[in-house]
């Protein structure tokens, strides 16, 4: 099946392999991963010495302490912490935009890539993940697991999923709720141009959720390059917008740069970290810069 789809580009993938996936809320709960915090058991860091106790393995006993003090000490070591990945992809209408030049594929092309990149990092790191991609009224969830079997089934998932729709209101996404746990790792990939997914980026941070933005832009959104008589169509909701694009471009890159800050600003205030993707970008890097982002920054 791997062979038949893959969609992370081989130069891609070589480059992914400086990346890890970082989280500054992982409590130890479950497995071994590549996180900020640690969990104590039988690592490779050691951390201290504590008594034997039943149940302990034997190769964990200090026997040269033994020797010394006729007691029996573990010793215990420092292990990195475990984490679960939830990627959260906005599969609604506006996904399915493209650039006008028809290169470079669609904006989902972009984020079911960017989905798989990441899920990569966390098959090399033992960590869980799993998948919740918005379709207007309908959810498809993938329940988060390890291994390479979930990684083909993720690329299954991804093969089959399309555009359409609107975000539904908050109420409906109670499935997503009940699936990610306090100090899960979230990763929201779309366009961010809706308030519903916003907000819910905002309550996912404030319920101890630690959220990431990857914002995925076409070119045109962008740089705005039409020229002449065109008809704008909003792809969610029908709305048409007539105009001349040349006439139109200043005012556009204003508003559309003020909105940038605005939305930057705001998820800085919630803690959550952004990095946009444009489609004439390498997928590596906006993850590079999302996932390398300065310790301690928020």
């Amino acid at each position: 099946m791997g062979a038949a789809f893959d969609p992370i580009p081989a130069d891609v993938r070589s480059r992914l392999r400086g990346l890890q996936l970082l989280s500054r809320r992982s409590t130890g709960a479950r497995g071994i991963g590549l996180h900020a915090s640690r969990s104590r058991g039988a690592g490779m860091e050691f951390a201290q010495y504590r008594s034997y106790e039943q149940g302990d393995e034997l190769r964990q006993v200090d026997w040269k302490l033994y020797a010394r003090s006729d007691r029996f000490f573990v010793r215990e070591s420092e292990r990195e912490s475990p984490l679960t990945v939830w990627l959260l992809l906005d599969a609604t209408a506006s996904a399915g935009q493209a650039d006008g030049d028809g290169t470079g594929g669609s904006r989902l092309d972009a984020i079911k890539a960017l989905a798989a990149c990441v899920a990569e990092l966390a098959l090399r790191q033992d960590d869980a993940f799993g998948m919740v991609a918005v379709q207007g009224d309908r959810l498809r969830l993938m329940p988060a697991a390890i291994g390479a079997r979930q990684r083909d089934r993720l690329w299954l998932e991804l093969h089959a999923l399309d555009a359409g729709g609107a975000w539904p209101p908050l109420q409906g996404l109670r499935p997503l709720w009940e699936r990610v746990a306090a100090n899960d790792l979230v990763l929201m990939i779309g366009d961010g141009f809706d308030e519903a997914g916003i907000a819910l980026a905002e309550q996912l941070a404030a319920a101890r959720r630690e959220v990431l933005h990857l914002q995925v832009l076409t070119t045109d959104e962008r740089d705005f390059p039409f020229r002449g008589g065109r008809r704008f169509v909003d792809p969610e909701t029908g709305e048409e917008l007539l105009g001349d694009g040349a006439a139109l471009r200043g005012q556009y890159l204003a508003r559309f740069g003020a909105a940038q800050r605005a939305l930057a600003a705001r998820l800085q205030v919630a803690g959550i970290r952004q990095a946009v993707h444009y489609l004439d970008q390498p997928l590596d890097a906006s993850l590079r810069q999302l996932l390398q982002a300065p310790a301690g920054a928020r």
